[in-house]
């Protein structure tokens, strides 16, 4: 195995950390090491199912209420978008973080549909931090381009 840099002043070594770091740890979800008390990214965790006659998403989102989210779908992409706001009092000066490991700020999800859905019947609920979205599909699926006939003028 190849020898690595080991000086903590050495840019390559800082980067193999890193490295080492968003594949050790769930990156998504915990503090970027060197940032000191700023969270990561929030990245909710998505599960998609589909079955004959629907297509559903289920996202958990811990500590967040609907009011903080929005589900848009729109040629045949779903989006989930909303922010997840810092609970932390910034009014307290003196108190000191030893660890910060909770993620806060925006987020937005895109997932392509590969059946034609009823955008009309979708229905989305929010129970306990959890999003589920019931998208029903369609009985005829519309079609994706038409052949013109062109006629002599």
């Amino acid at each position: 195995m190849k020898n690595l840099p080991t000086s903590a002043t050495d840019p390559l070594a800082r980067l193999h950390r890193h490295i080492d770091d968003l594949f050790s740890n769930s990156w998504l979800t915990r503090a970027w090491p060197g940032n000191g008390d700023v969270a990561g990214p929030v990245m909710p965790s998505l599960d998609v199912s589909e079955d004959d006659k629907q297509i559903t998403a289920t996202a958990e989102l811990p500590g967040m209420d609907e009011k903080d989210v929005e589900v848009t779908l729109a040629d045949n992409v779903l989006t989930i978008k909303g922010e997840k706001k810092s609970e932390r009092e910034e009014k307290d000066e003196k108190k000191n973080y030893h660890l910060v490991e909770r993620s806060y700020g925006s987020f937005r999800r895109s997932i392509g549909l590969d059946a034609d859905v009823d955008a009309k019947n979708v229905k989305a609920t929010f129970d306990k931090g959890v999003l589920k979205i019931v998208m029903p599909k369609l009985a005829q699926p519309q079609a994706k381009s038409t052949k013109i006939e062109i006629s002599r003028a």
